[in-house]
Order: C-alpha cells, then structure tokens, then sequence
C-alpha cells in the first residue's frame, strides 16, 4: 500500500491502471469505512483512498477544529484493503481560493442542508475535485449520508461524468446505531441512548407498512418521544426514494431520513420501506 500527498504523484502512479475503484473519506475510519472499500475490491484492481477533512463543508461553528485526524491508524486498518491512499493538505486540494463551484439542485436546501447552509456545496466541490484527480471507473459511497448519496448521483449524471457511483449499505453496532466517526464525540450515557434514534425509526418504518398513513401524526409522536428523552430533533422525513421529493402518501418505494443532536453530536440515520399500493 502506497500513501500518496501530491496529485501530480497520485495521477502519475494511477497512469498505469485501466480500472480503479475509488472510496473518499475523511479518515478516523470504522468498520462502515472498511466495508465501502471491501466493496470497492469487487469492482476494479485497483483501489484508491482518499482522507481528507474538508474544510468547504464545515460551517462556521461546526466540527472541523476538533473533528478526529487519525491517518496513522487510518493506514494500519487499511493495509490489505487498497492499493493507495491519497492523503493531500488543504493547500494541495485548494492551492488557490475556490471561487467555482457548481448550481446544485433544490434538495441540497432541504433537510440536512437547511440547518447546515453550504454543506453540500462544499462537499459536491471537493467530490468532483476528487473524481477529477483520480479519475476512476467506480466510486463508493455509504448511504448513511443518503441525502449526500442521492446529490452525487445527480451530479455524475447530469454532468456526464464517466464513473459509476456504488451506494454501501449502512454498517451498524450491535444495538442499530449506524457507525459513524462522530459517535465518539458520545460520552457512554449518551452512546446507549443513541439507538434510540433507530428504534424510532424501526417503528415507523413498521406502522406504513402495517398501512397506518397519516404520516404527519406518526412523524409528531417520534419526535416528541425523542425530545422527552433529550434529543433535539432537527428532522424526521418521509421522502420518495430515488428522487428524495416529499412523499405524497405513504405508498411505493420510500425513505426515512432523520437528523437529531443528543448533547453536541449530530446523528443521522435512515431506514428504506416498501410499501405496497
């Protein structure tokens, strides 16, 4: 395994490869992380890496300072499991000021992007960056971030990009909290409540498919029952799947996408349902 910090080294070491699979993250890897880049193994010879804690999409008093640099054990757990991993500086990835970007669509305004205001804008940037430097054939992303999902798949798709964007299911602890980096920001009483955000989400996926559908009242209870137990709940949402518009009714291929803070972490997490006409 190669690590690589320049880009002109990166795409002079990639020039020889037909075929390469390609998993960005932000280091501080877990075992979510590692099944993206298991899966990336089954499409292509050849499997990049990226770490890089993005500056674009951070708010002002989000994470960034404080959010875990971990490259060191990030490399020893991905020994066996790529070929390179590309760990640039912020100059490398911005050596001028980025002042280009692209338009992205109105769902980059909704949900997660409503309460975090040029979230997406700064992730859409440095993803395309990315795609630009490494040039793959296949890109893994997780779909914990299913909002995050859903704007890369229509950024690749409407600006022709030729790299075909694989969705990693979510990786969960035993008790259903989906692995993230961020769940260390958790002290231990806070951990054990985190399930609570999947349990909720288990019974609402439950009760549409059980026919109950009136949707804003079973959205109301979960909410209240959370912030009774001390959740700031920033959204729980039924969304069409593959488009991510709101949900007409509760019927056809759907998602539920929620946000919550509990103490000064910011959980996600989402359940899809089918359900029948």
């Amino acid at each position: 395994m190669k690590v690589i910090t320049s880009v002109a080294e990166l795409r002079d070491f990639l020039s020889t490869y037909d075929g390469i699979a390609f998993v960005p993250t932000m280091g501080n890897l877990h075992d979510g992380h590692l099944a993206l880049l298991r899966q990336a193994r089954l499409h292509a010879d050849c499997v990049v890496a990226s770490v890089f804690v993005n500056p674009l999409q951070f708010g002002p008093n989000e994470d960034f300072d404080r959010y875990p640099r971990t490259l060191e054990a990030d490399c020893k757990q991905m020994e066996g499991l790529v070929d390179v991993v590309f760990a640039p500086t912020v100059r490398e990835m911005y050596p001028q000021q980025q002042d280009i970007y692209i338009e992205l669509p109105q769902i980059s305004n909704e949900l997660c992007g409503a309460s975090r205001p040029g979230h997406f804008r700064g992730m859409a940037t440095v993803v395309i960056k990315l795609l630009n430097i490494v040039q793959p054939k296949f890109a893994v992303f997780g779909k914990k971030d299913y909002q995050q999902l859903h704007i890369i798949r229509q950024m690749v798709a409407q600006l022709n990009l030729p790299v075909v964007i694989v969705g990693g299911e979510i990786v969960r602890a035993q008790d259903g909290v989906a692995l993230s980096s961020r769940n260390q920001y958790l002290d231990s009483e806070q951990r054990r409540e985190a399930a609570q955000l999947n349990v909720e989400l288990q019974a609402l996926r439950r009760d549409l498919l059980q026919g109950k559908s009136d949707w804003a009242a079973l959205q109301s209870a979960a909410c209240e029952r959370l912030s009774l137990r001390g959740w700031r709940v920033d959204y729980i949402s039924l969304r069409e799947r593959d488009s991510l518009r709101v949900a007409q009714s509760a019927h056809g291929e759907l998602v539920i996408l929620a946000a919550a803070q509990l103490g000064v972490t910011r959980l996600l997490d989402n359940i899809e349902v089918s359900c029948a006409e």
